[in-house]
């Protein structure tokens, strides 16, 4: 494993890596990727095998721009709309897989519908211009673990399974992108994240939310759909308005209560861009030992709130294999 700055020959090199189906880890502004080639099958399932991922959990594919995307997806005046506002940046939308499609069936979980984005970080993009073809590209942790946001997160987590590791320094938005179902009639929010619901409906009119995730092995639609995600070791606590004194506590604006053993406020402020880019740094620095839990104080369930909200309450949750309760 190797930490690279991104520089012109680092690039090549990464993107040399990535065409001779090896893994890289690089950054976007929501958060790290492991990024393999979307159009190789081998290559994909060394990112499920490096991430211990479940075959029906999707990845996304990471392109330049819309018209890349529109060769591998069947594309609709909906999609249009919101890649005109939102592309590049940290919106993903799930289309029905075009007529000779390349990306790999893996990469899909087998489903007729592919994830797909383009990053708006300049590393992302330089990266997937050199490879000349899609990145798939999950969080570059292990699966259900605390999502990566720094290179030393990445090399924490996934250590020797990932030869480089490019440092694009810390991510900007902090969370992942927000997935957006057009596949069907209506378009559905399958994972809130960077891009706010609020926003998106000032573009496309109302969305539906998803409120019937599949269970078990059956294949998801868009990553983030998991019970129990973005995990710590300890168990989490939400809504805390008070904290015991065995609890680390993850803060939100002025008030936060005394007595924890540590305490990080995600923003003092109470601004919810400062507490997503906070979100899963502050997360990994509360999940230390000495500490028997991390309290959360309530955050609103508005614009950013809601992808935050998500991933805690996802955090929190037992899927009956952690051991945290």
């Amino acid at each position: 494993m190797r930490i690279v700055e991104p520089t012109a020959a680092t690039i090549v090199a990464a993107a040399k890596l990535l065409i001779d189906g090896k893994l890289v880890a690089f950054p976007t502004e929501t958060v790290y990727g492991l990024g393999g080639d979307a159009t190789n099958e081998r290559a994909v399932a060394a990112i499920f095998e490096a991430k211990g991922r479940p075959r029906f959990n999707p990845l996304i594919s990471h392109v330049l721009d819309a018209q890349e995307a529109q060769r591998l997806v069947r594309w609709s005046d909906t999609a249009d709309a919101l890649t005109a506002r939102f592309w590049p940046g940290a919106l993903t939308l799930v289309l029905p897989r075009s007529e000779g499609s390349t990306i790999a069936l893996l990469a899909t979980a087998g489903l007729d519908t592919v994830a797909i984005r383009a990053p708006f970080h300049p590393v992302a993009q330089a990266l997937i211009r050199a490879a000349g073809r899609p990145v798939a590209a999950p969080s570059a942790n292990r699966s259900g673990a605390i999502s990566p946001t720094r290179a030393e997160h990445v090399a924490e987590s996934l250590a020797a399974r990932v030869p480089m590791i490019i440092d694009g320094g810390p991510c900007l938005v902090g969370v992942e992108s927000t997935v957006l179902d057009l596949s069907g009639d209506t378009p559905i929010l399958l994972r809130p994240g960077g891009v706010s619901r609020e926003a998106i409906e000032a573009v496309i009119g109302r969305i539906a939310l998803s409120d019937a995730l599949p269970t078990g092995d059956a294949a998801r639609k868009s990553p983030g759909q998991l019970a129990s995600h973005y995990a710590p070791a300890r168990p989490v606590r939400l809504g805390a308005t008070g904290v015991g004194a065995d609890e680390g506590l993850l803060a939100f604006g002025p008030d936060a209560p005394a007595g924890a053993m540590l305490t990080f406020n995600l923003s003092p402020a109470g601004d919810l861009a400062e507490a997503a880019a906070n979100l899963f740094a502050m997360m990994r620095a509360l999940d230390r030992p000495g500490i028997d839990r991390i309290a959360v104080m309530p955050i609103p369930e508005t614009g950013l709130g809601l992808a935050i909200n998500d991933r805690l309450r996802r955090a929190a949750a037992d899927d009956g294999k952690s051991g945290r309760r």
